[in-house]
């Protein structure tokens, strides 16, 4: 049985990529590399791919956080703080899933990111329910980036 983890998205299994690993044993995170080589424009938001997809549990969500070395040096960051993929946007029928890293350039040059470059850090969490949430009508994931919000 598989708990959690990364999978390989179908248009990238073919890819010379590695999944995400930790480089410590006492790493949280899991190093996520951008999948093609992509420029971040100055002051702009870019979304950059990694090829992959992360399955879960249904009591967790995998956050995603930028490299503070990559932030810290090319005045980057995450443009909503920190990434939050759900359980449910595993295999979803818009994007099979597949994680994007929204950067935003808050320096004036543009920046390129070379496919490989280690680019943000997952870590797994759990999250609890408040009382009653049983309660709630919940619809079913039907798309991928930004669906829930619709």
């Amino acid at each position: 049985m598989q708990l959690r983890g990364f999978k390989f998205i179908s248009s990238y299994e073919k890819n010379d990529m590695r999944l995400p690993t930790r480089k410590t044993q006492y790493s949280a995170g899991y190093d996520i590399a951008a999948a093609e080589d992509v420029l971040l424009a100055p002051a702009s938001i870019t979304l950059v791919p990694t090829g992959i997809k992360a399955y879960m549990q249904s009591d967790e969500y995998l956050g995603i956080h930028i490299r503070s070395g990559l932030s810290i040096k090319n005045k980057l960051s995450l443009v909503n703080g920190q990434g939050i993929i759900d359980a449910d946007y595993f295999n979803n029928s818009d994007n099979e899933g597949h994680i994007f890293i929204a950067i935003f350039n808050h320096s004036s040059q543009s920046i390129p990111i070379n496919k490989g470059t280690r680019i943000a850090q997952g870590i797994f969490y759990k999250y609890l329910l408040a009382d009653h949430d049983e309660n709630n009508l919940f619809i079913t994931r039907t798309g991928g980036f930004g669906s829930t919000g619709q």
